[in-house]
């Protein structure tokens, strides 16, 4: 054991004399250390040495805010793109936030080795003790449930650690759906890695960081128009077949990456066999995205909405 020479201090001007506590002598005949008082001035010297040197030997290249979280996150599914960086000598910077939601901030981030240029990601996190609830949850979550009672008792009641439970578990089910979805070749982006309530997708947008533009944004026309409402409704005939309805899907959650439609946001993925709820679900989702193709121009003739549920709810299995 160290021995550290403690003394009490008394540095008031008025008192400029120091009394050393009386110690104990072990057998060497040295003082042994004794267990109150404060550290000497040297032993604050050498202890903040430490952690400065500390400091200086862990500082990140290039500015980086992290080193790569990759050696403990879960996984993207396989085959994994060539462009995803998986070396644990890969260091993280954050270039600002892409979007802020109710439930969770999508960052742009870059993951490279030091020197590389290095990929882009979008990095998603999500909140959990900001917001006491999240989005119509509890309709979400029917079916989901975890396996010991006490998690299913804190994430009823909401206190801290279930939302807590409640942030990561929304954060598992877009991984997973996104990770499921990937490999069936839906529009949806590549889901790199998950650790905690962290998600990093593959960003889509520019070399620059310009992300692409989210369908609301858009004013197409005509041509345009149809062979974007095709797209987006192949995407949910895929995600039906699967027994899944996207659940929120709005013309704010679908991008259009260089033409092509890609399905975002999809923490909410309603399984619509085992939730009750599921067939309303499918329903509101033709409704939501109907609506803004209608809004733009697009007549029922093309949508023909009544017939796309009828085939969704057929492809899920539920007619």
């Amino acid at each position: 054991m160290r021995q550290h020479d403690f003394e009490d201090f008394d540095l008031s001007d008025d008192q400029p004399t120091r009394q050393v506590r009386s110690r104990r002598r072990g057998r060497s005949g040295e003082p042994e250390p004794t267990r109150g008082g404060r550290l000497t001035e040297a032993e604050r010297v050498r202890l903040t040495k430490l952690r400065d040197d500390a400091y200086t030997e862990n500082r990140l290249p290039d500015g980086a805010d992290r080193w790569s979280t990759w050696d403990d996150a879960e996984h993207g599914p396989l085959p994994r793109p060539d462009w995803v960086v998986t070396e644990l000598a890969a260091v993280d910077t954050d270039l600002g936030v892409l979007k802020t939601g109710k439930e969770a901030d999508v960052h742009l981030l870059r993951r490279g080795l030091p020197g590389t240029p290095g990929t882009l990601l979008a990095a998603k996190r999500y909140r959990s003790d900001e917001h006491k609830l999240f989005h119509r949850d509890a309709g979400y979550l029917e079916g989901r449930r975890m396996r010991r009672s006490r998690e299913n008792r804190a994430m009823a009641h909401r206190s801290a650690f279930g939302r807590n439970l409640i942030a990561e578990q929304w954060a598992v089910a877009e991984f997973a759906a996104l990770s499921r979805l990937w490999t069936l070749g839906a529009p949806v982006p590549y889901p790199v890695q998950r650790e905690g309530t962290e998600l990093l997708l593959e960003f889509l947008g520019e070399d620059d960081g310009t992300a692409a533009p989210r369908l609301a944004q858009l004013r197409p026309d005509p041509d345009e128009l149809t062979d974007l409402w095709f797209q987006a409704t192949a995407a949910l005939e895929l995600l039906a077949s699967e027994g899944l309805a996207h659940g929120d899907l709005s013309a704010y959650n679908l991008l259009v990456h260089r033409g092509r439609v890609v399905v975002i946001d999809l923490p909410q993925v309603v399984d619509v066999v085992a939730n009750p709820g599921g067939v309303e679900f499918l329903a509101r989702d033709v409704r939501n995205l109907a609506g803004w193709f209608h809004g733009r121009g697009l007549g029922e003739q093309v949508t023909r909405t009544e017939e796309l549920l009828v085939e969704l709810v057929s492809a899920a299995g539920l007619a």
